[in-house]
């Protein structure tokens, strides 16, 4: 081993000279080939990162098959180049607590981040916990960012040393194209120049950075709005899904009938319509088209940086990460938005690739947001954190069936989880109502097994898994009380 580490540093002192090799860092090359097929090997280094994060994506991708209509060719030409997560899934399904437990590795539950309120950084538990991007940023890397990575505004101090274009610079809607609801929840083609649109530009911001010969490596964190709401996609890209070609995703009228009155009170989104509005007013199909065409459209600014960075001098040495905060339900168990711990709301996109590794693997594994700090940590040879309490996927990059008897945890609201298994979802929530769906057997999970008296040991095998510290939500944490727009409220 002592002759690897001569051989390292004989062969990058020049490039490296202003950074200190620690063994950690010479490892990175090392653990970077691990994952490779050996046909393309290069000599060692740090590893560049570019860390995409995408809004609202729910599984309607090509690669993940979730729905027929959906067209995502430059995601899924970034998921034959790599890992792809078949079976991964957020830790919380809103936004702030989703993208908190990715940059600081701890649970909702932990971290007692669970709305979107409050700032991560302004919790006093999370004060002196090192970010992701901080730890790169003290190891040596130039750290970037532009995009939504965090929700809201601000950034956490010492984060990052160079930030793009602001939120502040979107374009709004003029008028709304559905006047029955709120702004928010608008949806329809923009007719603005595609340039000016806030995801454009930054995808033009990353594409400059990317595009020049950086004295470090890089940290780069570009996050997507789209296909947040309101719905709003160029019209170009609106009229390549003809409305009347649309499949609307299965619904089983009263599918929540078996269900206690919790599950109705958690899952129900305080601005989103309801689904009664949207059979009614026969808006149903418009709303899937519209946010497919933001699909296509967040998808179109991927394939823009991916086709930069295999132009830029970074491309043989930079590991790229997809990853969605969250799903998103359109109509099906009768629900608009997020907020649940059903499938479609915690069930991602999430691919790990780098120029060495296996192309096209697809792994199966229940596989967490929580695992993406650990993991890059791994990948780039810096050292660990104890603290993080994500498990770190290289055994699953080198084998993706490898032995694996993690499950993938969200949580949503304080003592209420999921715990995902290959087969599996199980929830619990905090009054002790359960529900227990067999993926396998029911994909919409439309029947609640968790009566079954038989199945009774399976529940409290999962249930072993349940996170043992539910942390009292951090302060300013409390969900808004808004009104409903639409119809009557379920």
């Amino acid at each position: 081993m002592q002759d690897c580490f001569d051989l390292f540093q004989k062969r990058f002192s020049g490039r490296l000279m202003k950074i200190r090799i620690t063994a950690a860092g010479l490892l990175a090359g090392l653990l970077f080939q691990l994952v490779a097929t050996g046909e393309n090997a290069r000599p060692p280094g740090k590893p560049n990162v570019l860390l995409i994060a995408i809004d609202d994506l729910n599984d309607w991708v090509g690669c993940l098959g979730g729905h027929p209509d959906a067209r995502t060719p430059h995601i899924d030409r970034l998921a034959d180049r790599g890992v792809l997560f078949t079976n991964a899934h957020c830790q919380a399904p809103i936004c702030n607590p989703s993208r908190t437990s990715v940059m600081y590795g701890l649970r909702p539950s932990t971290s007692g981040v669970y709305m979107n309120a409050p700032r991560p950084w302004t919790v006093p538990a999370l004060k002196n916990h090192v970010t992701m991007a901080r730890h790169f940023a003290t190891n040596g890397y130039l750290t970037l960012t532009t995009g939504k990575i965090y929700h809201g505004s601000g950034l956490p101090p010492g984060d990052f040393d160079v930030v793009g274009p602001r939120p502040g610079q979107r374009i709004k809607q003029d008028a709304r194209l559905v006047p029955e609801l709120s702004g928010l929840w608008d949806f329809g083609p923009q007719a603005y120049k595609e340039e000016l649109l806030q995801d454009h530009a930054d995808a033009t911001w990353a594409i400059e950075q990317i595009s020049v010969r950086q004295k470090r490596p890089f940290f780069l964190a570009i996050g997507f709005y789209r296909p947040h709401v309101p719905f709003y996609s160029p019209a170009r890209v609106f009229n390549e899904i003809p409305e009347s070609e649309i499949n609307l995703p299965p619904v089983n009228a009263g599918d929540r009938d078996d269900l206690p009155e919790i599950v109705n009170e958690l899952t129900r989104a305080p601005a989103a319509p309801a689904h009664d509005w949207f059979l009614k007013s026969g808006n149903w199909k418009k709303a899937v088209q519209s946010y497919l065409a933001c699909v296509r459209w967040t998808d179109e600014q991927v394939g823009r940086l991916i086709d930069a960075l295999d132009k830029s001098p970074h491309a043989e040495n930079t590991i790229v990460v997809l990853y969605s905060d969250h799903g998103f339900f359109l109509g099906e168990k009768e629900r608009w938005a997020k907020q649940s711990l059903w499938e479609r709301a915690t069930r991602v996109p999430f691919i790990i690739s780098a120029p060495t590794m296996t192309k096209g693997t697809r792994c199966n594994r229940p596989a967490e947001l929580l695992s993406i700090y650990p993991t890059l940590l791994d990948l780039c040879g810096l050292p660990g954190r104890k603290a993080l309490e994500g498990a770190s996927l290289i055994p699953l990059l080198k084998n993706p069936n490898a032995t694996w008897q993690r499950p993938a945890l969200t949580t949503h609201g304080k003592n209420n989880h999921a715990v995902r298994t290959e087969r599996y979802r199980y929830i619990r929530y905090h009054e002790g109502s359960e529900e227990l769906y067999d993926l396998r057997e029911d994909p919409n999970e439309w029947t609640n097994l968790a009566a079954k008296k038989e199945l009774a040991p399976l529940k409290e095998e999962l249930a072993k898994w349940l996170p043992k510290t539910n942390a009292d939500p951090a302060k300013g944490g409390t969900a808004r009380k808004r009104k409903r727009p639409g119809q009557k409220a379920d």
